[in-house]
């Protein structure tokens, strides 16, 4: 998913390793840490005011929850912001789902049947389920969405996400089966982010699908005001499955409006006025929401996100890999995560998200970069810079502090040589403007501080197999490398070519690891918000969440 992506996410939802079956792959239970005390993964612990019994839950009521943006599509297949997989994930639901131990379990899929060679996987659906629209939801259905989701024309900018997909056929109405080229090894993790839509508003609205969504989860679309807010109504014909739920009927709000709220202030004053019930707090005001008994903190854990540096590398500086070293080695991750974000993120070395397989390898302390001035400047000046400063445009997106973030990379790469230009913008610009300068052969350095979220370690098949999820760096050797591991079902063997595909990452400086979590993953709340839960990277579960009166 990203962001803000879950994928996304590129950042928001997830699968379980069995999931793949790959349940041993997890660096440890992704969930939630809520402030005071430890509380188990998913569970939501409220400050302040005394608890509500499950009991005295009353449906009614509608969520305002303020955000630092709005979504740019709610067409699952035409976008990976965070800003739009927060509102998709109540509008649609998927075959699989993770529980609060970040475990793989049936959801809209009952149970599903895996082949001796791993390249066939069948389906067995839930019954009597419908869309939003009155569609049922059946294997044919389901084939509709994944045939739309690997078709070319669809241009799904995740279409690869899901591996080598031969052929999806219905079996039976509530039966089918999908049939793949080799085995995919990750296939169950990525399930939990394809999203089942109704092939009858599909064919209905068309390019504008994405302006009227319907798929079959807890809220149905009711109207957006682009740009303002998104209004959900509570679908009461909903039937939910997913294992971190505590009730399986229609959700108890009448509904959910999210709010762009671009400013940090304005949020925090909305929360405080009453004017919103749930928002995305301030990163210096977090002391003080934490220790107010009118406020509930959630943090998540374990999210999957990743900040990194990624660079224009078709043309100079930055086509020169000492020049992207000079960059990795004149950053000071410590100093981010302690000064830019007030110690609320640890620093990365990996190329995934820590809580995903490969997140902690040793392989990338050996591998990785180490604030090292001295060894930036010798870089610098080998490829021909050192002479006078080098200047380059550092793009990223807003919210979060990390423009505090870029700041601080701004000042510690001129003490190397660096001349750094800063630019802040919404997600989705920052993404036409990465593919814009990927594409572009002429003009000066370009790099881009980017964040991603994703559930398995094959994000990286999404970022760096050619031509790059941008257009970006890609490498012949890279490209088996990410191909051979998909086919690998063996957990020991999958780890090893996941380490050597992060140092080769990490030696051609195809990235540079920043930070880990990234964005949205601390919400405040009024105490009266009850039930709330964060699921497996960072999904915002609203089921159960209800307003005490």
């Amino acid at each position: 998913m990203h962001d803000q992506r879950m994928v996304g996410r590129p950042a928001g939802g997830a699968a379980s390793l069995d999931r793949r079956r790959f349940l041993g792959l997890m660096g440890g239970a992704a969930g939630l840490l809520a402030l005071p005390g430890a509380a188990r993964a998913g569970a939501a612990v409220r400050l302040g005011a005394p608890g509500v019994t499950r009991a005295q839950a009353k449906p009614g009521g509608t969520l305002i929850y303020a955000r630092n943006g709005d979504a740019d599509s709610l067409d699952p297949n035409k976008t990976t912001t965070t800003l739009s997989f927060q509102v998709m994930s109540q509008i649609y639901d998927t075959l699989v789902a993770f529980d609060a131990q970040a475990s793989l379990k049936p959801n809209l899929a009952k149970s599903w049947d895996i082949s001796p060679d791993g390249t066939q996987y069948t389906f067995h659906l839930q019954p009597g389920v419908t869309f939003h629209d009155g569609t049922p939801f059946n294997a044919a259905a389901v084939k509709f969405t994944l045939d739309r989701f690997v078709d070319p024309a669809t241009q799904n900018p995740l279409r690869t996400s899901i591996g080598p997909l031969k052929a999806t056929e219905v079996v039976d109405d509530q039966t089918v089966r999908l049939t793949f080229a080799s085995p995919f090894a990750p296939l169950l993790s990525f399930l939990t982010t394809v999203w089942m839509l109704s092939p009858t508003a599909v064919k209905k609205y068309g390019n504008d699908f994405g302006n009227h969504p319907v798929g079959s989860g807890p809220f149905q679309f009711k109207s957006w005001v682009k740009g303002d807010r998104i209004t959900l109504t509570r679908f009461d014909g909903f039937k939910g499955f997913h294992p971190m739920f505590k009730h399986k009927g229609p959700p108890y709000l009448d509904g959910i409006q999210y709010r762009a709220m671009p400013e940090e202030q304005a949020r925090l004053a909305a929360l405080q006025t009453g004017e919103v019930n749930i928002a995305e707090p301030p990163i210096d005001q977090i002391d003080q929401i934490k220790n107010d008994a009118k406020y509930a903190l959630y943090i998540a854990q374990n999210t999957g996100e990743l900040i990194f540096l990624e660079f224009a590398v078709h043309r100079a500086p930055f086509d020169d890999v000492r020049v992207r070293q000079a960059v990795g080695y004149g950053v000071d991750r410590d100093a981010i995560a302690n000064i830019a974000l007030d110690g609320l993120v640890q620093p990365a070395l990996c190329t995934v998200g820590p809580g995903i397989a490969g997140g902690t390898s040793p392989v990338c302390k050996t591998d990785g970069f180490t604030h090292d001035p001295q060894k930036a400047k010798a870089l610098l000046k080998a490829a021909g810079y050192g002479d006078k400063p080098l200047p380059v445009t550092l793009a990223t997106w807003t919210g979060d502090n990390r423009e505090q973030a870029a700041e601080l990379i701004q000042n510690q790469l001129k003490q190397v040589g660096f001349d750094v230009q800063l630019q802040t913008m919404d997600i989705g610009t920052l993404d036409a403007r990465v593919k814009q300068e990927n594409d572009t052969k002429q003009g000066g350095g370009f790099f881009d501080m980017m964040g991603w979220a994703w559930q398995d370690p094959d994000i990286l098949y999404s970022l760096f197999h050619s031509p790059g999820w941008t257009d970006g760096y890609s490498d012949p050797t890279l490209d088996k490398m990410l191909e051979q591991q998909r086919q690998l079902t063996d957990q020991a063997k999958r780890l090893a070519l996941i380490d050597q595909i992060q140092q080769f990452l990490l030696d051609h400086a195809a990235m540079v690891p920043l930070y880990s979590p990234g964005w949205n993953w601390m919400l405040a709340s009024q105490s009266s918000v009850k039930g709330f839960q964060f699921a497996p990277f960072n999904q915002a579960l609203l089921q159960d969440v209800y307003i005490a009166k």
